[in-house]
């Protein structure tokens, strides 16, 4: 269940970035807004890792 569940936001999440990504108006939109994805999705790691490495502590 829980697997399902998962792989169910999953699928949401890659369609809202996929949507967005064939919204844009050119080719090179779509590089830019992809990169503003990775570097939010990046970010956003780094911030939950520090917040568990401060709470193992």
């Amino acid at each position: 269940m829980r697997t399902r569940a998962e792989r169910a936001r999953r699928v949401l999440t890659i369609g809202s970035i996929r949507a967005d990504l064939e919204g844009q108006p050119s080719a090179r939109a779509v590089r830019t807004a992809a990169r503003g994805w990775v570097a939010d999705v990046l970010a956003l790691a780094e911030d939950i890792a520090a917040e568990k490495t401060e709470n193992a502590r």
